[in-house]
Order: structure tokens, then C-alpha cells, then sequence
């Protein structure tokens, strides 16, 4: 993409997240939005309902150790793709509309592509979804990334390729644990 298409591209999806933020001031959405965020920090909520299945669920301990190695591959795969394509958060390059972006949490990081929260929800919600056979995908995974939108900490593009990312690891981690039989 050319410097000018980059530059079109976030400052349409910077557009977007002021839209998205501008219609969701009330403040039970903010905290509803920056719980999901705490709780997606570092992968650790879903770290910790994977160590949970893994130690109660003992006759499916394979199935759940190979769901956290998914949540936390997705996690790791963002984190060295944050490093190599190096995208700046919303509101810190001050790129056209960056001023009107609110900031509304925290970040351990100035990299925003892709999301790593996106990343390592998604794999969760697939990989704990089969064996707990409930959908969560369809429910947590949008929560999840609209939240990073609407707390100023990611563009849409961010939110999207986290998702795909977190597919991609869930696929190869379960295709693995195929491939062996289901063994370890």
C-alpha cells in the first residue's frame, strides 16, 4: 500500500472509531468495555479458564492443554507481528483526526497491529467453545474487539486481523492435535 493509501486507510478508520466512541459515552459501556480489556490483558482471563478446564477436566487434559497452547500462540504470534509491522495506537501519530480519538485505557505497548486481545479471545472462544460445545465465538469475539474500538486502542483493520490470527492459530493447533490422534 502506498504511503497516501495508508494514510486514506487510517484516517478512515480513525473516522470510524470517533463515530463508534461518539455513540457510546455512556459510562456503563466505557466500564463494561475496559473490564473486557482487564480481562483480556496478556491473554490472562482466558489463561486462567484454560488452567481451570485443564485441572478439573482431567479425563480431557490433552484437549485443554492444546486449547491454552492456541490462546497463548495467538497471543505471541500478535506480538512479534506488533514488532515487525510497528502500527502506532490510535491517537499517538498525529495522523488527520487523531486529536478527536479518546484514549479511554491503558496499554503496555505503542503497537497496535493486530490486536492482541482480538488474537488470543478468538482462539479461546473457539478452542474452549468445542469442548465446552457452547458458541462462544459469536459472542465474545465481537464484544471483545468492538471494546478495543470503542476504548481508542485499536483501528478496525487492528480488531479484524487479531480475529483472523486467533482462527489461524486455533486451526493449526487443532489440526495438530488431529493429526496426532488427539495425543499430546
Amino acid at each position: 500500500m502506498t504511503s497516501s493509501g495508508a494514510l486514506s486507510l487510517r484516517g478512515a478508520e480513525t473516522s470510524l472509531l470517533v463515530t463508534l466512541q461518539r455513540r457510546t459515552q455512556q459510562p456503563v459501556v466505557v466500564a463494561a468495555a475496559t473490564q473486557l480489556g482487564r480481562f483480556g490483558d496478556h491473554a490472562a482471563g482466558w489463561l486462567v479458564i484454560g488452567a481451570a478446564g485443564w485441572l478439573l477436566d482431567a479425563p480431557r487434559r490433552p484437549q485443554w492443554a492444546r486449547a491454552l497452547v492456541s490462546v497463548l500462540g495467538a497471543h505471541a504470534a500478535t506480538v512479534v507481528l506488533k514488532r515487525v509491522v510497528r502500527r502506532l495506537r490510535p491517537g499517538t501519530d498525529g495522523s488527520p483526526g487523531d486529536a478527536a480519538v479518546q484514549v479511554r485505557s491503558t496499554s503496555p505497548s505503542r503497537l497496535s497491529f493486530p490486536s492482541s486481545h482480538a488474537a488470543s479471545t478468538t482462539a479461546a472462544a473457539l478452542a474452549y467453545g468445542r469442548l465446552l460445545r457452547l458458541p462462544l465465538a459469536p459472542v465474545v469475539v465481537p464484544a471483545q474487539g468492538v471494546s478495543r474500538v470503542l476504548l481508542g486502542l485499536h483501528f478496525p483493520t487492528d480488531v479484524l486481523v487479531g480475529a483472523l490470527t486467533g482462527v489461524v492459530t486455533d486451526r493449526l493447533v487443532a489440526s495438530r492435535g488431529a493429526a496426532t490422534g488427539g495425543r499430546r
